[in-house]
């Protein structure tokens, strides 16, 4: 295999978490008199922190974006996820291929908060795959679309970013994984991708189990 390491996001990748927590997001704008559509609240927001939109949910709701109101949002999250949360469809066969085909060289690099990638990953039983390698873009001096969170998981894993592999679906992370150095992969299940390969991706995707046959097979 051209790759020493495969970096992993978490959400819409790994675990199919996007509808549980926008439509969580959505009620609780809908909520403080933002009046939108689960698909609408996906659009602005997937591949983002709520809070780097801070001024949009401002503007839309009139009301300044409080620490509690942060805080009660996370608690609601973490409770939907946790009681519906499931792996994205071939995702665990394909992560134990990966794992034992790199010697373990594997990594998760999400932006999300540490809390919810672990829990996550313990939800869906990938958790030992990742152990002692998964890192947030909330540690980070800068989060995605900044490549921080992949440069420290290659650093972590002392492989170059020109030999790793990155596994993203939104354009906020693919901008992240090339400005890192990474050859990107995008998984798009809904659509033919021509935004995450506008955004620099090398390859679309569309279905988790081809992802070792690729990687296995990349010579670009």
């Amino acid at each position: 295999m051209k790759f020493e390491a495969i970096l992993f996001d978490c959400d819409g990748v790994l675990v199919d978490s996007e509808p549980i927590t926008n439509g969580v997001l959505r009620d609780m704008l809908v909520e403080a008199g933002w009046a939108l559509s689960t698909e609408e609240c996906m659009a602005h927001f997937i591949g983002k922190t709520v809070r780097s939109e801070a001024a949009l949910i401002e503007r839309h709701t009139g009301r300044p974006l409080t620490d509690e109101w942060m805080n009660l949002f996370y608690a609601r999250r973490n409770a939907r996820l946790d009681a519906e949360l499931l792996a994205v469809p071939g995702a665990n066969d394909m992560v134990h291929t990966l794992h034992t085909a790199l010697g373990g060289r594997i990594a998760c690099a999400s932006g999300a908060d540490r809390f919810k990638v672990e829990m996550q990953l313990t939800k869906v039983g990938m958790a030992p795959y990742f152990a002692g390698r998964i890192f947030s873009g909330h540690e980070m001096p800068a989060t995605k679309p900044a490549p921080d969170v992949y440069l420290a998981a290659a650093a972590a894993l002392q492989t170059p970013p020109s030999r790793c592999a990155v596994v993203e679906d939104t354009v906020t992370g693919i901008t992240a994984g090339v400005a890192a150095g990474a050859t990107v992969f995008a998984y798009a299940p809904l659509d033919d991708g021509a935004a995450l390969r506008a955004a620099g991706a090398a390859w679309v995707f569309a279905d988790m189990a081809q992802l070792p046959g690729l990687l296995a097979g990349w010579s670009q």
